[in-house]
């Protein structure tokens, strides 16, 4: 979480334009998802761009995502939103307010609601993921 209120901080100072570019490096940056991956079972359901997140289990127990979006903005916003929860326990993840932790980004007022309604979807598989995996 270290590196999420760093982001926000420098977030906090930038305008507009800047902070959509930092979404996008926060995309770019992601880990490559293969392509056979990106089916619909992996499709995040309620997004108006498409969005996979694929998760995998490591050999310690914690949950690693892949994920892409053919959205450079979108992109940007799960590469946040992961940035909340990847290579966390189940349990850990089932602890964070995921949502909480993406609130000073204010994600709500910078961009608009086709790019936004998609969080909550996105929010919901990781959670949704973490509980499968907590029980086992």
């Amino acid at each position: 979480m270290a590196i999420l209120s760093d982001l926000q901080d420098e977030y906090s100072f930038l305008d507009a334009d800047d902070r959509y570019r930092l979404l996008i490096d926060l995309g770019r940056a992601l880990e490559p998802m293969p392509e056979a991956l990106k089916t619909d079972a992996t499709l995040v359901r309620g997004c108006s761009a498409s969005v996979w997140v694929y998760p995998m289990v490591r050999d310690d127990g914690t949950l690693h995502f892949l994920a892409d979006s053919n959205a450079a903005i979108t992109k940007g916003i799960i590469a946040l939103v992961l940035l909340t929860v990847q290579d966390a326990m189940p349990a850990a993840i089932l602890a964070t307010d995921i949502a909480g932790a993406l609130t000073p980004f204010d994600l709500k007022n910078q961009l608009s609601s086709n790019r936004t309604q998609g969080i909550p979807n996105m929010i919901a598989l990781i959670v949704e993921t973490a509980r499968r995996y907590a029980a086992h």
